[in-house]
């Protein structure tokens, strides 16, 4: 392993004995090194800015709005450092506006350690990571068939993959909300994914763009 090889780990976390397990945790790869520690977002920048770490995992306990405001900010400002958000628990629909922001992995905190390893390397090889089984109930193990939908179908579901809502969607349509969500109830049907979410998490697989590992 050589030093440009070894990548440096950082943690933003609201309990600092969650820092001193993935401290401890990191001691024994050879691969990640833990760099630091932080107990807030402002200070979290001010380490980035600082120690340049590879990875920084980042506590949802902060706050969904306030995490998400400074994924963004963070991943404009330093492109380099990959921002891996954990939390106790996490919704599909939060996972999706992380991913959204800038966040390169999503993992839950309960997660056991040989999983929280993959994340971090994953990211630390430059791909985005997702937890699979926390998702287990929207997303599909195989490809849905998008061949069955129509063409106004995937025209719908590549908006929703975007991030688009009902209404904007039926503007850039040309078409009624209540259209809409007929197309919606089609598209659940035809591919067996359970909500937006779901087709939007999918649709970032499907692209290459996520990992999700069981």
């Amino acid at each position: 392993m050589t030093l440009a090889q070894l990548k440096h780990v950082a943690v933003c976390d609201t309990q600092p004995v969650t820092a001193e397990g993935v401290k401890t945790v990191l001691g024994s790869c050879a691969d990640l090194k833990f760099a630091d520690y932080t107990d807030s977002l402002s200070a979290a920048a001010d380490l980035i800015s600082r120690l340049s770490p590879d990875i920084v995992l980042v506590d949802k306990a902060f706050g969904i709005q306030a995490v998400l405001e400074w994924v963004g900010e963070t991943r404009s400002q330093h492109p380099d450092t990959a921002l891996v958000v954990w939390g106790v628990s996490m919704t599909e629909s939060e996972a999706l506006r992380f991913l959204q922001s800038g966040a390169r992995g999503i993992i839950r905190k309960t997660s056991p350690v040989a999983q929280v390893l993959a994340c971090l390397r994953a990211v630390a090889a430059g791909r985005n990571w997702m937890e699979d089984s926390v998702f287990k109930d929207v997303l599909r193990s195989d490809r849905y068939p998008r061949s069955e939908l129509t063409p106004r179908e995937q025209q719908v579901l590549e908006l929703v993959e975007q991030g688009f809502k009902n209404k904007d969607i039926a503007t850039e349509l040309g078409i009624r909300p209540g259209t809409v969500k007929i197309h919606l109830k089609h598209i659940f049907e035809k591919t067996g994914v359970r909500g937006r979410y779901g087709l939007a998490l999918n649709g970032l697989r499907d692209r290459g763009a996520l990992s999700l590992t069981a």
